[in-house]
């Protein structure tokens, strides 16, 4: 048995244990589950996505105070709602003001009006890039971007800024895949072109399992961290990311432990 066939083992049997609804918590992928049109799902998940920076409690309390401005109906609300001054003035999430939530919205309701869903937008991003990923994923954070302060916060972060895009990838991850956990609902990408959501913690697991070297958790590390992954397992190779990202949460899995696995 190779490398990569005993690491697929252990991390099947990991994805096996601990992909379950009842360990997400506290996670912001939770308010995801209060909605089943996906034309809800897809705007819930990227202002859930977006404020997932800082401390979990604080991220939590945040995705709650902007969902409670939207109504139960998301899109049906910014698809008629004409007026931006929908998050209140005090709101505050680390280095995110009212401004830039209402931008935000701004953007996904003129988004809204022209395509009517964040995925066809997407589709039309792709289409416009010759299906190059991340020449769509940059005119579509761009869109959603518009109007941004100079120097204030990327709440949609681009390829092209040479960042990791964690918040990014971490909502298409949640759209595109579907399984106990990550809902899914969008058609228009495939499990295999999504990229890995990348951070120090994840990036350090990357690093024990030999799939990078970068000292950097940019864009170019997590496309060597896909490509681990995407060696074991070339059809879904983010498969693995909410269950190793429960290393250091839950009890009994210590991420130190994983470098053993390169002694198998």
């Amino acid at each position: 048995m190779t490398m990569n066939e005993r690491l697929k083992a252990f991390l099947e049997g990991l994805y096996y244990v601990y992909q379950r609804r009842e360990l997400i918590n506290p996670d912001p992928l939770h308010f995801l589950y209060d909605y089943e049109d996906v034309r809800d799902l897809e705007i819930v998940g990227l202002i859930a996505s977006s404020l997932a920076y800082g401390r979990v409690s604080q991220i939590m309390k945040s995705v709650e105070k902007i969902l409670a401005c939207l109504t139960n109906e998301p899109h049906k609300f910014l698809l008629e709602n004409d007026k931006f001054d929908i998050v209140p003035a005090n709101f505050k999430h680390r280095f995110t003001t009212s401004y830039d939530m209402n931008n935000l919205l701004r953007n996904i309701s003129e988004i809204l009006r022209e395509y009517n869903s964040l995925e066809v937008f997407m589709s039309e991003c792709l289409n416009s890039s010759d299906k190059e990923i991340f020449s769509a994923l940059d005119k579509f954070s761009e869109r959603l971007s518009r109007n941004k302060k100079d120097g204030s916060f990327s709440l949609v972060t681009a390829p092209n800024d040479g960042s990791a895009c964690k918040r990014l990838f971490l909502f298409l991850k949640w759209l595109v895949r579907s399984d106990c956990v990550d809902p899914g609902g969008w058609e228009v990408l495939k499990p295999r072109d999504l990229i890995v959501p990348t951070d120090t913690h994840m990036h350090n697991i990357a690093m024990k399992l030999g799939f990078t070297r970068r000292k950097n958790a940019d864009l170019k590390c997590a496309v060597e961290i896909t490509e681990g992954f995407r060696a074991i397992n070339p059809e879904d190779p983010a498969k693995y990311d909410f269950v190793l990202t429960r290393f250091g949460i839950r009890a009994g899995l210590n991420v130190n432990e994983l470098a053993e696995l390169l002694d198998l």
